[in-house]
């Protein structure tokens, strides 16, 4: 199964994963951002990114491991990548923040950070704002995750047609403004757990119910 934890920058990602790793040592946790981001990395660089771990998700599923992958991919990227239908299930929890806490945090890492992004601080407040819709409905303004050079790759027709509270959309938000890191841990780890056992229920519900057709 793959679990997704995504949010914008300075939201607590990189802090909750390193958490996880000794809380959970039995599933593979790793950052996107782990395999190199070329310089002018765009929308379609992160497309073909995001297939990738998902190929490296189905090689963990194949052991029996769970695999965690952190990064700032929106759900609807993970689910329109090409090989997601072969994952046996996908689960997704926005790690977000308010938007002083995330100035005064990306403020903190100096302006040599700001000016090796190559980006304003505005940016970053805006593709937060953007990840909190997208979250909290599928259809918000879906073109600014499309990419030309990638359409042909992606398959946005399986949730395009989704609609805000569709219980195939359901995306876990966890607000780090004024959690400790050791919180912000705990609340991920009672998520991976409750939807652990969410699929793994639905499965042998399907199971059952297939035995009893025939």
């Amino acid at each position: 199964m793959l679990f997704l934890l995504f949010g914008s920058s300075a939201a607590g990602k990189t802090f909750a994963l390193d958490a996880l790793r000794d809380r959970m040592p039995n599933m593979a946790i790793h950052d996107l951002d782990e395999i190199g981001v070329p310089p002018g990395a765009d929308t379609a660089w992160r497309h073909r990114a995001n297939e990738a771990w998902v190929r490296r998700a189905l090689d963990y599923q194949s052991q029996g491991i769970d695999f965690l992958l952190g990064g700032q991919s929106p759900l609807g990227e993970i689910l329109a990548a090409p090989s997601a239908p072969l994952l046996n299930g996908i689960s997704a929890c926005l790690i977000d923040c308010d938007d002083e806490t995330r100035m005064a945090r990306l403020q903190a890492r100096g302006p040599e950070w700001l000016a090796s992004t190559g980006a304003e601080l505005q940016s970053f407040l805006n593709w937060a704002e953007w990840l909190r819709r997208h979250a909290a409905d599928p259809g918000w303004n879906t073109d600014v995750i499309r990419h030309p050079d990638t359409d042909g790759e992606m398959s946005w027709e399986r949730w395009s047609g989704w609609q805000a509270g569709d219980p195939r959309w359901n995306v876990r938000v966890i607000d780090t403004s004024a959690l400790p890191v050791a919180q912000v841990a705990d609340e991920l780890a009672a998520w991976i757990v409750e939807e652990t056992e969410r699929v793994r229920g639905d499965a042998g519900r399907i199971e059952s119910a297939q035995s009893s057709e025939g």
